[in-house]
């Protein structure tokens, strides 16, 4: 079992930055696949990117560019910064994971086991 619980959201001024961060219980957490997805108010879960065990990560074209997102094993940490904040952006941001393994793709809220709660993200104009 693992355990996530995402953390660093608050409300940030368009155009600023934030870190979130997502912290996993266990053991095995630099053999998990890593993806985070945001949902906003009324919408459906949006994936946002990935960052598989090997370090390789990936974002969603809507947010390439401004999104990056990194881990770090020692700290059982993945983190999303967050660039140029758009209204947007705002969303409950969610982490999630799985065990990573050759044919993971990832873009899809049911490719994932374990999910976090989920950290609110407000943009003000």
């Amino acid at each position: 079992q693992v355990q996530l619980v995402e953390s660093g959201g608050g409300l940030v001024q368009a155009g600023g930055s934030l870190r979130l961060s997502c912290a996993a219980s266990g053991r095995s957490f630099s053999f998990y696949a890593m993806g985070w997805f945001r949902q906003a108010a009324g919408k459906e879960r949006e994936f946002v990117g990935y960052i598989r065990s090997d370090g390789h990560a990936y974002s969603a074209d809507s947010v390439k560019g401004r999104f990056t997102i990194s881990r770090d094993n020692a700290k059982n940490t993945v983190y999303l910064q967050i660039m140029s904040l758009k209204s947007e952006d705002e969303a409950v941001y969610y982490c999630a994971a799985r065990s990573d393994y050759d044919g993971f793709r990832g873009l899809s809220r049911y490719d994932y086991t374990y999910w976090g709660q989920g950290t609110q993200v407000t943009v003000s104009s």
